[in-house]
């Protein structure tokens, strides 16, 4: 079941109202000493391919964009905790500023929310009358708000509340806290006096409980789908959020500092950047069309080269990742970005020339952009990560084919760009087919062939948000246990089979892993090193320092660091090559666990969708914008909290 949409012309803010809400917030804030600690939660069973070691050098998007929003507005004592770093953090142990902080927040996407759950649940264990108000967030927070509160009687967990949108529904929860907050009173209790006089009712985005007297969720009150905010340019500078990282530790309270500037190069090698937002094709198995209502945002080339500036100015970050969902999805906005970015490199921003950056797209999209893929090479393009899903278009159909595929590759890597594919495997796929390119090795030999240095695998999984995530489950095609284990949230990755009709899916299981060591593998680096897949135009180029200057030292030196270059863009390949079977051994030692289960063949299926055990409802006492079908709808229809006393 995906998002519903607002009403049309209702789906995005007024221009400038993100801008007024940061002016009006930092008038306010600055009569309040608030310290606040934001977590990105992350269950360390999720650390496999393609993505492990990856996860960390990369300061996660979604909390470091709320320590930016956070420090826009004045809120300078505010630390990010990012688990892969600090995997020991106890929030019951934490002091900042030599204190309980007034709030901690917590993002978390699905596959890890038992170590969200962890999280919260330590947070509860603190005194009421210290303890912060926990705010929940991110993707999980979008599609399941209700799974961060408990309905157990004799385990009364929970948040105080839970975030379903972006920055500008945070920061416009935090305007009406402020506005309520008398002298020091706890921030947690102006959240309380907010919440039961409706004062929150009026902000799309929201998801909070009303309790009875024993601190019980009896229902879930809604506030509605979030208005996005259409001018990306309008979002607090990221450059803020890295002065508020969390030194990695293995401690399970906070450092006395933050991570110096001159040192979070260190931890993370690699920045991402927020360049576009939308893709215009609705895949079945991906929630974000729905969450983004049908919309594509993007920010403009000025105010991205300014961010990259800033980003390497200041913690001298080279590497970029654009989290984009398809980057050439309007063309206009990618070549507008483009042409900024080339014209700083033209003038020799020292910046501009030494960065690189990379991000995703869609072959159709990438063959529109065929007559301009130099230009955006120029840009600093690096790699691009190409939806390609199933060359056969079996799985689904967005305008790529094998021969489509293999000219997108071959454009790119002509314009000195890397292309890095991403497949989906599913159960028609066999591993290998003769006569035809629909088996899944016989697409990444293609793949390799036309270039690929690296790529991706995953399996279908129940993806929440998504168009067919409520058949997955009524088909019975959903996993609810193998062999008496249940199907745990960690494992709705794309690396574990948790949902197939196959009547061995055990081979589905060995399938993908058949793939990642048909692909990495030692004779494949021997040959790597042979005959580099990684030596393409400009591979071993950078415009900056310019490679001839006066003096024959000089001249040396450049001579030097061309030759580095050139080896280190030949070895590039056979680098990969060692990282890919890096990462296989432990893949291999978290996975290889199920695939024994999956043999066993005692598989119980789901018959319907999971849905909030709590009762959900919206502000005008309809149905919940976020609550799945078959979700208990609320009896009460009042804006007083039920008591013991009076329950209804």
């Amino acid at each position: 079941m995906e998002l519903p949409c607002r009403d049309r012309g209702d789906e995005l803010l007024r221009a400038g109202e993100m801008i007024d809400l940061r002016l009006r917030l930092r008038k306010t804030a600055a009569k309040h000493d608030l310290t606040t600690v934001i977590v990105s939660a992350l269950d360390p069973c999720t650390r496999m391919l393609p993505f492990i070691y990856l996860d960390k050098t990369i300061a996660p998007a979604g909390a470091r964009a709320i320590g930016a929003a956070m420090a826009d507005i004045g809120c300078h004592k505010t630390r990010i905790v990012l688990q892969q770093w600090n995997r020991n953090f106890k929030p019951s142990h934490m002091r900042l500023d030599g204190r309980i902080p007034d709030i901690l927040m917590v993002s978390s996407i699905y596959i890890n929310s038992s170590q969200c759950e962890a999280l919260v649940r330590d947070t509860c264990r603190i005194d009421p009358s210290h303890r912060p108000l926990i705010i929940a967030g991110g993707p999980e927070m979008w599609f399941a708000p209700w799974s961060v509160f408990s309905s157990d009687v004799n385990d009364p967990w929970g948040v105080d509340i839970a975030v379903t949108g972006e920055e500008y529904v945070l920061l416009s929860l935090l305007e009406v806290l402020l506005s309520v907050r008398a002298g020091n009173e706890p921030i947690r209790s102006a959240f309380q006096r907010a919440r039961d006089s409706g004062a929150l009712d009026g902000i799309p985005g929201l998801i909070y409980a009303r309790t009875d007297a024993k601190g019980v969720p009896v229902e879930l009150v809604d506030t509605g789908i979030q208005r996005l905010l259409g001018e990306l340019d309008e979002l607090p500078h990221p450059v803020l959020g890295y002065s508020l990282l969390e030194p990695p530790s293995e401690l399970t309270t906070l450092a006395p500092k933050a991570i110096p500037a001159d040192r979070v190069r260190k931890s993370t090698r690699i920045a991402t950047i927020v360049m576009t937002q939308g893709c215009r094709f609705s895949c079945p198995f991906c929630p974000m069309p729905a969450y983004n209502q049908r919309q594509f945002r993007a920010k403009s080339g000025e105010r991205i080269a300014d961010e990259i500036d800033r980003i390497y100015s200041e913690y001298d970050i080279r590497l970029f990742f654009g989290t984009d969902d398809n980057f050439f999805a309007d063309k206009q906005r990618a070549l507008e970005i483009a042409e900024t970015l080339a014209r700083r490199v033209e003038a020799g921003s020292r910046p501009h020339c030494m960065v690189r950056w990379a991000t995703e797209a869609t072959i159709h999209d990438t063959l529109k952009m065929k007559d301009h893929l130099s230009l955006v090479r120029k840009a600093g393009l690096w790699a691009l990560w190409l939806g390609v899903e199933d060359m056969s278009g079996n799985l689904v159909k967005k305008g790529q084919s094998a021969d489509q595929t293999a000219e997108a590759f071959s454009l790119l890597r002509q314009s000195g760009i890397f292309p890095i594919p991403m497949l989906m495997h599913h159960d028609s796929q066999p591993l290998f087919s003769v006569g035809a390119r629909h088996g899944l090795l016989n697409q990444l030999h293609s793949l390799r062939k036309a270039g690929a240095v690296y790529m991706q695998v995953l399996t279908l999984y129940p993806a929440l948000g998504s168009k067919t995530y409520e058949e997955v489950f009524t088909s019975g095609l959903a996993y609810e246990s193998v062999n008496g284990f249940p199907v745990k949230p960690a494992f709705h990755g794309g690396m574990y089979v948790v949902a197939s009709r196959h009547p061995r899916p055990w081979v589905r299981q060995l399938n993908m892993l058949a793939a990642y060591v048909y692909f990495f593998n030692p004779l494949r680096f021997v040959a790597a090193i042979l005959r580099s897949r990684s030596r393409i135009p400009l591979a071993d180029q950078k415009p900056w320092p310019p490679p001839w200057t006066i003096g024959n030292l000089s001249r040396r030196r450049s001579t030097m660091r061309r030759w580095k270059r050139k080896l280190g863009a030949h070895v590039g390949d056979a680098a990969m090559q060692l990282f890919g079977m890096a990462q296989l051994f432990p893949t291999i030692r978290r996975t290889i666990g199920w695939t024994l289960k999956l043999m066993l063949g005692d598989i119980k299926r789901y018959e319907k969708a999971p849905v909030s055990p709590i009762p959900m409802r919206g502000v005008d006492g309809g149905r919940a914008s976020h609550a799945l079908p078959g979700t208990p709808l609320s009896p009460f229809r009042h804006t007083q909290a039920p008591t013991e006393e009076n329950p209804l």
